[in-house]
């Protein structure tokens, strides 16, 4: 597939999908680091988990930098046990938290003028953050201009044999830079429409009748 037909269906799925489920509003939080903590939450479990969570850290006034880096590791781990796996969470989150504090005085906002693949670089080295966590955190709450790739995403674009089933991160990624406007508005709104698509439609069962891909 050329560089000008993969353009051509990148754009078609977009219209597509933001006809059929309208506009996402998505990353919900109320400050970048709420949204920062919900994108190293949400690893491996589903969103409603993730707010129990982040509600339970409000509850107690403690979804602060400053508070949870001091909080001690049990306490974090309890607090955050819904969102599950919560003692390698906490641990993350703790990493996060240390990078956070020691780089840019505990504020997320600090973050923004950096670089975006500088700073992207310096994400992936903290211990517990990989490139779709990393990548959230560039786009949700930094308005960084980074396509995010999950499963929801690659799972719609094998299916319909846009990518390989071995195609990397990097370049299911890549394929979105190269073809789409660089756009922090775009690349969120694209996204959380694959997130809508894989919840609905595009599930480890497909349920391909009345799906709005189902005739791209």
């Amino acid at each position: 597939m050329t560089k000008t037909t993969h353009k051509k269906t990148l754009a078609g799925i977009y219209r597509v999908l933001y006809k059929h489920f309208g506009p996402q509003h998505w990353w919900p939080g109320d400050t970048p680091f709420e949204i920062a903590v919900g994108a190293i939450l949400t690893q491996n479990t589903n969103w409603g988990n993730v707010e129990k969570a982040i509600n339970n850290l409000k509850s107690c006034k403690s979804l602060d930098a400053h508070v949870l880096h001091k909080m001690p590791h049990a306490k974090l781990a309890s607090l955050i046990k819904p969102a599950g796996y919560f003692n390698i969470k906490a641990k993350r989150l703790k990493h996060f938290l240390a990078f956070l504090t020691n780089n840019y005085k505990g504020n997320v906002e600090n973050m923004k003028d950096e670089d975006l693949h500088q700073l992207r670089h310096r994400l992936l080295e903290v211990n517990g953050i990989g490139p779709e966590t990393a990548d959230s955190i560039l786009l949700y709450a930094l308005d960084k201009p980074i396509f995010v790739i999950d499963a929801y995403t690659k799972r719609a674009l094998i299916r319909h044999n846009i990518i390989p089933e071995s195609a990397t991160y990097h370049e299911v990624q890549e394929l979105f830079h190269n073809n789409l406007p660089s756009d922090a508005a775009l690349y969120n709104e694209y996204h959380a429409l694959f997130v809508m698509t894989g919840k609905h439609f595009c599930k480890p069962k497909p349920k391909c009748q009345g799906c709005p891909l189902e005739k791209i």
